[in-house]
């Protein structure tokens, strides 16, 4: 794949970007920037490659990632979920640093839903093996319809995830008041369609209905723009990369404005607020990640 100019700055030899557009004139295809992990005869290549469908049935779901890891920086994907009487059902987009008990991961998972019922979208947040952070949003418009934009911001600051480019889930840089943060490993880029009826949907009341598989979830236009590891020692460091600018270290008065509308009209559980869980709030909730 070719590399990016990001509007002339120098150091582009630093970065890596991946589109499932055209590069220099050649368009790419999914199989020269990832893999299948899981039941390659349920992932299905269209448009010559620079689209992907993924199927679930009683015999399998499936998966794909990145071939390499990246160390900060942007991923986004445009999905069409399963659309229909999806409960049971969970399409998953995801960052993980394939490590067990000291994995960071950063997680979109959308759960499958009864006809005329809203998708729900969990995140999560994983560093240093320490997870536990869902939260959950309804979102407003219904994500089987058409493609839209799903992405995860990941800097040494902060990190977004975004629908279309509003802010859903902030997790800001607070190490130094001890609450622990993704920096130290690469992660890869990851997504799954499976079967997960115990509790994608209202806690698992919902199962998944066989009579109406297979499922299908639908993926194009993959934007990597990152520090690819192994690569350049000096990049994920680098305070010249886009996504390290001051412009990105904070929402910006109009994201976060969209970020409030989200928490006030949209968020449906935040493990900030579950007591029953925490009696104690956990610290990193209780401080500022606006």
């Amino acid at each position: 794949m070719g590399l990016s100019n990001f509007n002339g700055i120098a150091l582009v030899s630093l970065c890596f970007v991946i589109m499932f557009v055209a590069v220099s004139g050649r368009p790419a295809t999914f199989l020269e920037d990832f893999r299948v992990t899981w039941a390659d005869n349920h992932v299905r290549q269209l448009d010559g490659g620079r689209g992907i469908q993924l199927v679930l049935d009683q015999s399998s779901g499936c998966g794909f990632a990145s071939k390499r890891q990246y160390l900060f920086g942007k991923v986004s994907m445009k999905i069409k979920l399963v659309p229909g009487d999806s409960a049971g059902t969970v399409t998953a987009f995801y960052m993980n640093s394939d490590t067990d008990t000291i994995r960071d991961e950063l997680d979109f998972e959308f759960l499958g839903n009864r006809t005329g019922q809203p998708y729900t979208v969990q995140t999560n947040i994983y560093a240093h093996g320490k997870g536990d952070r869902e939260q959950r949003v309804n979102l407003w418009f219904d994500p089987a319809a058409d493609f839209h934009t799903y992405s995860i911001m990941w800097t040494h600051s902060i990190i977004i995830f975004a629908v279309d480019e509003i802010p859903i889930r902030v997790y800001k840089n607070n190490e130094a008041k001890g609450i622990p943060y993704p920096k130290q490993q690469p992660m890869g880029v990851y997504s799954t369609l499976w079967e997960a009826d115990d509790w994608a949907t209202r806690g698992g009341l919902e199962k998944i209905d066989w009579r109406k598989a297979p499922f299908y979830a639908y993926y194009k236009d993959f934007d990597i723009e990152g520090c690819p590891v192994p690569g350049p020692s000096s990049c994920p460091s680098n305070p010249y990369n886009w996504w390290e600018g001051p412009a990105y270290r904070a929402l910006s008065p109009t994201q976060a404005k969209n970020y409030q509308w989200v928490k006030a009209n949209h968020m449906i559980y935040d493990y900030c607020t579950d007591k029953s869980r925490y009696p104690q709030t956990p610290k990193e909730c209780a401080l500022d990640n606006l």
